[in-house]
C-alpha cells in the first residue's frame, strides 16, 4: 500500500530541527546585540569619565594657577641672559611681596618676566629678608641676580633715618638735617609748615609725640617736609591701630612720653602707667603728677642738673611738681609698648615710684608717703656705695 503522507514522523523531525537551529540563530543574534550595546555603553561612560576628569583638572589649575605666578605674568617663564645695562631706581614697598616685588622689576624692565623673577625669588633661601627702601639696579638683569642685588646694601640707593623711643622732637630734626646733608634751620621751617596744616587737629599745633619712633627708608627725592609727614602718618596708623578716639589721642601720647622717659625696665611701663593715673585722680591730695622728666624737658636740661629754685617755680608749665595735670606737650616721641601701657594699665593703687638702683633698673612702687620714703632712702644708700 502506497504511503500518502511520505514518512511524516520523519518531515516532522526535520522541521523541529530547523526550527530549533532557527530559534539558536535568533538567541547568539540577540547575545552578540547585547554585548554591543554593553560595549557602547561602557564606552560612553569611560568618555564621560574622561571629560568629567579633565573638567576637574581643569578646573583646579584655574584655582591654584594665580597661586603659582602673578595674574598677568606670562604662561612661559623667559628670563635675560644678563648681565644687564645701565642704571634704574626701583623703590621696594614695605610689605611688599615676592609678586609684587616682582610687577615692579618687570614695569622697570629690569628683569624680563614676573615669573622668571619668582621662581629666583623663590630658589634663594635669602630672599625673605629683602628689605623696603630704594635700590640701584640695572636693566635687563638676570632674575637670579636682580633677587641678590636686592639682597646686597651696597644696591641701596636709599637712607634710612632710626628714631628710637623717647627721642625728643629737637634731636630728630638734628637726624633729617644730617641724613638730607641740609641746615637744620630748613627742617625747623618744614617742622612750622607741617605742624600748621599737616598735623591732626587734637595736636593742637604742637609735632612733639607725633613723630612716630620708627625706621624710616629716605628716597632721593624726599625732603624735610616730606619725611616729617611720613612720621606724623605713621603715628596716625598706629593710633587708628589701637582704636585710641580722636579727643583721647593727644593724651595718651603725653603719658606714653612720660612712661618712655621715666620706665627703665620694660615690665614697669603699666604700673607707671598706673601711676600716673592715679596721680591725676588724686592719690597724692593735689593732681601734680611730680615727674622730674617734664621739668627736665622743659627746661632743655638733664634732671640732676634742675635747682631746687626750678623746682619750686610755678610758672613754669613742664613743672609737674607744682602744676596739676599733664604737661602742655608730650615730651618725647613714645613707642607701641608705652602707648598700649597707657591705654590699658593694670589695677593697683600705687602713688609713687623710684628708681633704687640704677645699674639694675629696680624700681620700688608705693601706694603711701611713708612707704615711698623708705624707698626713697634705699636709693640714697645705693648713691653713697656707688660714687
Amino acid at each position: 500500500m502506497t504511503d500518502l503522507f511520505d514518512h511524516p514522523r520523519e518531515v516532522a523531525d526535520d522541521t523541529a530541527s530547523e526550527q530549533s537551529a532557527e530559534t539558536q540563530r535568533r538567541s547568539e543574534r540577540r547575545r552578540r546585540a547585547k554585548r554591543r550595546a554593553q560595549r557602547r555603553r561602557n564606552a560612553i561612560s569611560f568618555a564621560v569619565m574622561i571629560i568629567a576628569l579633565a573638567l576637574l583638572v581643569g578646573g583646579a589649575w584655574v584655582l591654584v594657577r594665580p597661586l603659582l605666578t602673578p595674574d598677568d605674568g606670562p604662561t612661559t617663564v623667559s628670563d635675560y641672559p644678563g648681565p644687564g645695562h645701565g642704571e634704574v631706581q626701583v623703590v621696594i614697598e614695605d610689605g611688599a611681596s615676592g609678586g609684587q616685588i616682582a610687577e615692579t622689576l618687570v614695569d622697570a624692565n629690569v628683569v624680563a618676566t614676573s615669573g622668571a623673577f619668582i621662581s629666583a625669588f623663590n630658589a634663594n633661601p635669602d630672599s625673605a629678608s629683602i628689605q623696603p627702601g630704594t635700590y640701584a639696579l640695572q636693566e635687563e638683569m638676570r632674575a637670579a641676580d636682580a633677587v641678590r642685588a636686592l639682597l646686597d646694601p651696597a644696591s641701596r640707593a636709599d637712607m634710612v633715618i632710626t628714631v628710637p623711643e623717647g627721642v625728643e622732637a629737637a634731636d630728630i630734626y638734628e637726624r633729617i638735617a644730617t641724613q638730607l646733608q641740609v641746615d637744620v634751620d630748613d627742617v625747623q621751617e618744614a617742622t612750622d609748615e607741617v605742624a600748621a596744616d599737616y598735623l591732626p587737629e587734637e595736636a593742637d599745633g604742637n609735632i612733639e609725640g607725633w613723630l612716630q619712633a620708627s625706621t624710616y627708608n629716605i628716597h632721593p627725592d624726599d625732603t624735610p617736609r616730606s619725611i616729617l609727614e611720613t612720621m606724623v602718618d605713621r603715628t596716625v596708623a598706629t593710633l587708628d591701630d589701637l582704636d585710641v578716639p580722636h579727643e583721647q589721642r593727644e593724651e595718651m601720647l603725653n603719658i606714653a612720653s612720660i612712661i618712655e622717659a621715666e620706665v627703665v625696665l620694660p615690665e614697669d611701663r603699666g604700673r607707671v602707667a598706673r601711676v600716673v593715673e592715679n596721680r591725676l585722680a588724686g592719690c597724692s591730695g593735689d593732681r601734680t603728677i611730680g615727674m622730674d622728666s617734664t621739668l627736665a624737658y622743659g627746661l632743655g636740661i638733664p634732671a640732676g642738673e634742675i635747682t631746687k629754685a626750678q623746682w619750686n617755680d610755678a610758672s613754669l608749665p613742664y613743672n609737674t611738681r607744682e602744676v596739676p595735670g599733664l604737661p602742655p606737650t608730650p615730651i618725647n616721641s613714645p613707642g607701641r609698648a608705652s602707648l598700649e601701657a597707657a591705654l590699658d594699665p593694670p589695677e593697683g593703687d600705687w602713688c609713687y615710684f623710684i628708681t633704687v638702683n640704677l645699674d639694675t633698673g629696680e624700681t620700688r612702687f608705693a601706694e603711701t608717703i611713708e612707704e615711698h620714703n623708705e624707698n626713697k632712702a634705699l636709693y640714697r644708700e645705693w648713691l653713697e656705695e656707688n660714687r
